[in-house]
C-alpha cells in the first residue's frame, strides 16, 4: 500500500498510528526527490524532461510529479484564467499545455502561494496525468500514475470459492469490473483476469460476504479530477 492511499501511514484512513507522544496534524504531505529521469510527451513532442522531479504524496491521492520550470519546453505552458485553492498549499494557477499543434486546457498546474514549509515545490509544475499522451521514467513508459516506491503488488494463487453478485443479476452495474489485457511481464499472471470494484458489487469468499476495511474506499483522486472528458483524452482542442 502506498504512503498516502487507502490505509497507508499518511492516508486519512490509516489503520495504524505513529508512536509519538504528541498527536500529528490531521493531514501530512510528504515530498521526496524521484531520483530518476522523468519525461512528459504531448502532441508527439517531449514537453518536459527532468532528472530533478519531486514526488508529492498527499492523503487520498496517488503520487504526483512536480517538474522544475527550467526543465519544461519553452512555450509549452500558457497561463489560463483558472486559479483554484489547494487546502494545504494555497493558490494554484492552471496552465494550458501546448505541443505538436494540440492544446490541453487545464493540463498543468503550479502552486503560486506556497507556505514556507512547502518551499521546495516553488517554481515547479505538475501535469494532469490523463490529459497528457504519456509519462516516462528513464526509458520506460509509466501507466496510470507516477510510480509509488512504497507500493507493491503481490500475486497469490488461491483455491477458495469466490462469488461476485450485483443484486440477483450480474452485469447491471456500470464500471464495476476491469482487467489488464496485456499486463507487464513482472505481473503477467493477472493478464485477462477480471477484478471487481468492491463498492459496486457484492463479493463472497467461501460463502462469507467481504467488506471494505475501515478507512478503505473507492474515491476520485488527483487535483485534475474535475477535468472534462474532452480535456482528458487525445481529442483535445486544436491550436
Amino acid at each position: 500500500m502506498g504512503l498516502a492511499w487507502q490505509q497507508g501511514p499518511l492516508a486519512a484512513g490509516s489503520i495504524g498510528h505513529f508512536l509519538v507522544p504528541d498527536p500529528l496534524p490531521e493531514r501530512l504531505l510528504f515530498a521526496e526527490p524521484l531520483r530518476r529521469r522523468m519525461r512528459v510527451r504531448f502532441g508527439d513532442e517531449w514537453i518536459a524532461d527532468s532528472e530533478n522531479a519531486i514526488l508529492l504524496h498527499e492523503p487520498g491521492r496517488y503520487p504526483v510529479a512536480y517538474f522544475p520550470k527550467a526543465d519544461i519546453t519553452p512555450l509549452a505552458l500558457e497561463p489560463s484564467e483558472r486559479v483554484s485553492e489547494h487546502r494545504d498549499l494555497g493558490a494554484t494557477r492552471w496552465y494550458r499545455v501546448r505541443g505538436g499543434g494540440r492544446v490541453a486546457d487545464r493540463g498543468a498546474w503550479e502552486h503560486i502561494d506556497l507556505p514556507d514549509h512547502a518551499g521546495e515545490l516553488r517554481d515547479r509544475v505538475a501535469f494532469a496525468w490523463r490529459a497528457m499522451d504519456a509519462f516516462y521514467e528513464e526509458d520506460e513508459r509509466v501507466v496510470g500514475h507516477a510510480a509509488d516506491a512504497y507500493h507493491r503488488i503481490d500475486i497469490r494463487q488461491a483455491s477458495r470459492r469466490l462469488v461476485v453478485r450485483s443484486g440477483d443479476d450480474i452485469g447491471g452495474v456500470h464500471r464495476a469490473a476491469w482487467s489488464y489485457r496485456d499486463a507487464y511481464t513482472e505481473v503477467g499472471r493477472v493478464s485477462d483476469l477480471i477484478s471487481f470494484e468492491p463498492d459496486r458489487v457484492t463479493v463472497e469468499l467461501d460463502g462469507q460476504q467481504l467488506h471494505l476495511e475501515p478507512g478503505q474506499t473507492v474515491i476520485p483522486h488527483g487535483v485534475d479530477r474535475d477535468l472534462t472528458v474532452e480535456e482528458l483524452g487525445p481529442a483535445t482542442v486544436a491550436a
